[in-house]
């Protein structure tokens, strides 16, 4: 996000936190949370695709609600509102073509109004045939979670991506040589996949409560975690929505604090870092050992500053709306293991993968005719957790290396854990201490070298940078 629209989203969030005292809150919040899916959307080489992307974010998002829906929430007395916010706001932004300037809603002019009438139609359509089959939901959800899955391996597969941008400029009979993997930046689809994913899986196991569309899509597309989350889970979300909210003195100091903290993370020491920092570029480029260390220490701070700016933001804007979003930092850079680290990294991305993925598959594991040993049990489940959490930045050799660099990493400090937690125990306090630290350090350091993979585009640059490190080119 760059920081016009961030101060837009400031105001909106100020304005709304002071309309939303009166009846119809959750209806204000869905249409400016509408609003942001195409405002926030970049804009995009293949003609119409940054229209069409937000557009199908609110499809997924009604269909996805439609398999959901508890048998009570699906009157259409009691969604006809919310239809009509997210079907009004699509076509009103289609016939902004009409209009002789261009507003700064969409990231481009939208296409012909028929083609976005039509769109809505298959939307519609799409959402009651969804409502019919969510009575006999058990495949259909499964279908659901399999459709989110392929369209993210679309995105984040650097061959299908361009395959499918190339396909996507044919048909709209454009020039194809210049397509490339990048062209298909669906902004937040991997934050609203994990948001329709738990919902879905909740769903599945029995535990998602009943919530209206414009609940459930206010939660899933909610503007200020739409970029860069944090993960909220939909039962948390639902109590602050439906609590009675006054945007009072203390919501407006402490969103201004956080807000503030944010900008000057993001944008005065993490893009100041971004100038020294590891990349693709000065990574072919420095000579020495030192510099290469410090560029990559530079990289770290870059991106935890980054990251932990934009939650900020999000907690900030979240608090004039009456929001208390999650935290996702916790000073993960002074933990003294690998494990306490991704504890405090991140942490709600860490509890999605440990409730969806890491707990059932430990489960299943354990619960075998013939269960494996424990320690064989450790490692596949940390393994594959990191490698899914790696994949999900991106399908390429390097996080998939980031992956497996951070499962190792976990199961070698749960093994030297248990191996010496009888041993430590009886250290005077200072020895402690002393030995937490050198964990911080060994553990900053070790999830420093892990960045290297993070920050270059490939392995091969990656490896020339670790010999670099360590004086062996």
């Amino acid at each position: 996000m760059t920081l016009s629209l961030i101060l837009t989203s400031m105001a909106a969030a100020l304005l709304a936190g002071w309309l939303t005292r009166a009846r119809g809150r959750t209806l204000i919040l869905l249409a400016l949370s509408a609003l942001a899916v195409y405002a926030f959307q970049p804009e995009l080489p293949v003609r119409f695709l940054d229209f069409w992307l937000p557009t199908a974010t609110l499809a997924l998002v009604a269909v996805s609600w439609a398999l959901t829906a508890a048998p009570e929430n699906r009157s259409w007395r009691v969604n006809w509102p919310a239809a009509a916010i997210l079907g009004g706001i699509v076509l009103a932004l289609g016939l902004t073509r009409l209009l002789p300037l261009n507003l700064p809603l969409t990231a481009s002019r939208p296409p012909q109004t028929m083609q976005v009438m039509l769109a809505i139609l298959i939307s519609v359509v799409a959402t009651l045939t969804a409502l019919r089959l969510s009575r006999r939901s058990g495949k259909w959800l499964a279908a659901a979670i399999g459709l989110i899955l392929a369209i993210f391996l679309v995105l984040k597969v650097p061959e299908l991506a361009y395959w499918t941008s190339f396909i996507f400029h044919k048909l709209n009979q454009q020039y194809s040589g210049m397509t490339s993997a990048t062209d298909l930046r669906w902004l937040g689809f991997s934050y609203i996949a994990f948001r329709l994913i738990h919902t879905i899986r909740d769903r599945q196991s029995g535990r998602l409560p009943a919530v209206s569309l414009a609940e459930y899509a206010s939660y899933v597309i909610f503007f200020p975690s739409l970029t860069a989350g944090p993960i909220d889970r939909i039962e948390r979300f639902l109590v602050d929505l439906r609590r009675p909210f006054v945007l009072s003195a203390e919501d407006l100091t402490e969103a201004g604090k956080r807000l503030v903290l944010g900008l000057f993370k993001k944008f005065v020491v993490a893009d100041a870092l971004a100038l020294v920092a590891l990349n693709g570029t000065n990574a072919w480029q420095v000579r020495t050992a030192g510099w290469t260390w410090i560029l990559l220490y530079a990289y770290s701070f870059q991106i935890f500053f980054d990251f932990s700016g934009y939650t900020d933001i999000a907690i900030g804007l979240g608090r004039l709306l009456g929001f208390k979003l999650p935290e996702n930092f916790n000073a993960p850079y002074r933990r003294p293991n690998l494990t306490q680290f991704w504890n405090n990294w991140h942490m709600t991305l860490t509890q999605w993968f440990r409730s969806y993925f890491f707990n059932p598959v430990t489960r299943a594991l354990r619960s075998m005719k013939k269960p494996l040993p424990i320690p064989v049990i450790i490692f596949i489940t940390q393994i594959t957790t990191m490698l899914l959490i790696g994949l999900w930045h991106g399908v390429t050799g390097n996080f998939i290396m980031w992956g497996l660099w951070h499962g190792l990493g976990l199961f070698i400090h749960n093994r030297w854990s248990e191996w010496t937690k009888s041993r430590f125990t009886a250290l005077p306090t200072r020895w402690q201490k002393v030995l937490n630290a050198g964990g911080a350090l060994l553990t900053f350091n070790f999830v420093a070298l892990g960045w290297v993979f993070f920050a270059l585009p490939d392995l091969s640059a990656s490896w020339h940078v670790f010999l670099k490190l360590f004086g062996i080119v």
